[in-house]
C-alpha cells in the first residue's frame, strides 16, 4: 500500500506559473464579457467554474497535440483553483490569504514574495502575479471588494491601507517604492478572549486575572508594543470583558478589531473609519474628527484602533470626562516611552498643549499601560504593566507593577497602589491567582 504524501508546507503547494495562468485567465475574461456582470453571485461562480473546466479541457488536448506531457492531477488543480481565485479572490495572494499557517505575507513585487507562519519561520514562495501591473490590478480588485469607501490606489494616492473580508490587514505601496509592495497580515486568533492567551503562553492566569479586572473596574489602558507585537488581538480579547450592555464606539484607520461583529459579545457597538481624500483631494475625515464624532454617539467606551496622532488629544479627553473604560493601542519600545510618546503626540495636535498641561492631560486620562514583547522563545507575551499615578504637571509619575523578567515575561514588580486593588477586588480580582505570579 502506497503511503500517503506528505502535507504541503504553507505556500508550497504546486507551483503554476503565472503566465499560463493569465493566459488562460483572458480566455475564461472573454467568454464572461458581458454575462457574468449581470448574474448573481453564486450563478456567476458556477459559471466560471464551467468556464475553468473548459479551458483546462482545451489546454491538455492542446499538450496532447503538439506532443507536450499533460498537466498532472495536482498541477491541473492547482491551475483551477488559481484560475477561480483570478476571478473571485486575489488571485496568487488567495491561496496564501487561506492557509492557517501563514501569518504574514510581503509581495516586494511580484516576484519576490515572503511568508511568515504561526511558528515563527520565514519562506520564499513562487510568485503571485505574472508582473508588477498584475499585483496592482490584485490590490485594486482588494479595494473595490472590501466594501468600503473609496479607496484608490495609483500614483495619486499610493498608499492603501484596508481589511480584507477575511478580517486580514493589507497594506500596500506603489510610486514611491521601486516596486508595487504588499504587505498582509492575517490575524490567526480573529475572536479571541484572554482564556486563549492564557493557552498560548502570552499570559499568566494572574496577568489574565488583572486584565480582566481593570476592564471591569472600567481603568482606561493603553496597549502598547512593536509592529505584531499583538497590540489588537490583546485589545479585543480585553474587551471581552466588557458587559454586552455597554454601548462601545471604535476608531480606526482601517477596520480590524472586528467588536461590531461579535453581536453575541457586543451588540451595541459601531465601528468607525477614516477616510481618505478623493480625487480632488477633499472629502478626507481624520481619526482625530472620527474620535470627536464618535463622543457625540454617547459612547460608554470609546476604543481607538491605533493612536499615533491628533487623535490622542480627543481619545485622553474622553477618557478623563467620563467614558472610563476607554483604550487604545500605540507603538512604543516599553510602557514608559508609550507616556512619552503620547505626550509628543498631544503637543503635535492642533491644540498645541504645552509639556506640563500634556502630562497633566496623561496624568489625568491613563490608568494602566500594557506592553506587549517577545520573549526568548519566540512568543509573544505581555512585558510589563505600569501604573499611572496623579501628575504634579511636570512629568507623569509611575510604577511598573510588572516588569520583564529575564526571558521578558512579565513578574511583579512594584505593588499596585492600595486604593486600587481595592478597586480591581471590588471589579471580581481573585488575590489567590495573584499569589500564583508571585507577587
Amino acid at each position: 500500500m502506497t503511503a500517503p504524501a506528505p502535507a504541503p508546507a504553507p505556500g508550497e503547494n504546486a507551483v503554476v506559473a503565472p503566465e499560463l495562468v493569465a493566459r488562460l485567465r483572458a480566455r475564461v475574461s472573454d467568454r464572461l464579457a458581458g454575462r457574468g456582470a449581470q448574474l448573481p453571485d453564486a450563478q456567476r461562480h458556477a459559471v466560471i467554474a464551467g468556464y475553468i473546466a473548459e479551458e483546462l479541457l482545451g489546454y491538455a488536448r492542446e499538450a496532447i497535440a503538439a506532443g507536450r506531457i499533460p498537466l498532472t492531477p495536482q498541477a491541473e488543480a492547482a491551475l483551477a483553483r488559481a484560475l477561480r481565485d483570478s476571478f473571485t479572490g486575489l488571485g496568487g495572494l488567495q491561496q496564501l490569504i487561506d492557509d492557517p499557517l501563514v501569518e504574514d505575507i510581503f509581495a516586494n513585487g511580484c516576484d519576490n514574495v515572503w511568508i511568515r507562519t504561526t511558528d515563527g519561520q520565514t519562506r520564499r514562495v513562487p510568485p503571485v502575479a505574472a508582473s508588477d501591473e498584475d499585483l496592482v490590478d490584485l490590490v485594486r480588485v482588494a479595494a473595490a471588494r472590501s466594501g468600503q469607501e473609496e479607496r484608490r490606489f495609483d500614483r495619486g494616492s499610493p498608499g492603501l491601507s484596508l481589511r480584507l473580508p477575511g478580517g486580514q490587514r493589507l497594506f500596500a505601496v506603489m510610486a514611491v517604492s521601486k516596486r508595487p509592495s504588499v504587505s498582509i497580515r492575517r490575524n490567526v486568533l480573529h475572536r479571541v478572549t484572554l482564556d486563549d492567551l492564557v493557552h498560548r503562553g502570552e499570559l499568566t492566569p494572574g496577568l489574565r486575572a488583572v486584565i480582566s479586572a481593570m476592564v471591569r473596574a472600567r481603568k482606561n489602558l493603553v496597549i502598547c508594543g512593536g509592529t505584531g507585537a499583538g497590540k489588537t488581538t490583546l485589545l479585543r480579547a480585553a474587551a471581552g470583558a466588557i458587559g454586552p450592555h455597554e454601548r462601545i464606539v471604535t476608531v480606526e484607520d482601517a477596520f480590524e478589531l472586528g467588536l461590531d461583529e461579535d453581536i453575541d459579545a457586543h451588540p451595541n457597538t459601531t465601528a468607525l473609519q477614516q477616510r481618505e481624500p478623493n480625487l480632488e483631494g477633499v472629502g478626507g475625515i481624520d481619526m482625530a474628527t472620527m474620535v470627536k464624532w464618535g463622543l457625540r454617539m454617547r459612547p460608554d467606551r470609546v476604543i481607538v484602533g491605533e493612536s499615533r496622532g491628533a487623535e490622542a488629544v480627543p481619545m485622553l479627553l474622553a477618557m478623563s470626562q467620563g467614558n472610563d473604560g476607554s483604550m487604545c493601542t500605540l507603538h512604543a519600545s516599553s510602557s514608559k516611552q508609550a507616556l512619552t510618546r503620547l505626550a509628543m503626540y498631544v503637543m503635535q495636535a492642533p491644540e498645541k498643549l504645552t509639556f506640563d498641561a500634556a502630562n497633566v492631560l496623561i496624568g489625568q486620562a491613563v490608568d494602566f499601560v500594557l506592553h506587549l514583547d517577545v520573549a526568548t522563545d519566540g512568543t509573544r507575551v505581555l512585558s510589563s504593566i505600569r501604573q499611572v499615578l496623579e501628575t504634579d504637571g511636570t512629568q507623569v509619575p509611575s510604577n511598573e507593577i510588572y516588569r520583564p523578567g529575564p526571558d521578558r515575561r512579565a513578574i511583579p514588580a512594584a505593588p499596585i497602589r492600595a486604593d486600587t486593588l481595592d478597586e480591581l477586588t471590588a471589579a471580581g480580582l481573585n488575590m489567590d491567582l495573584l499569589a500564583l505570579d508571585r507577587w
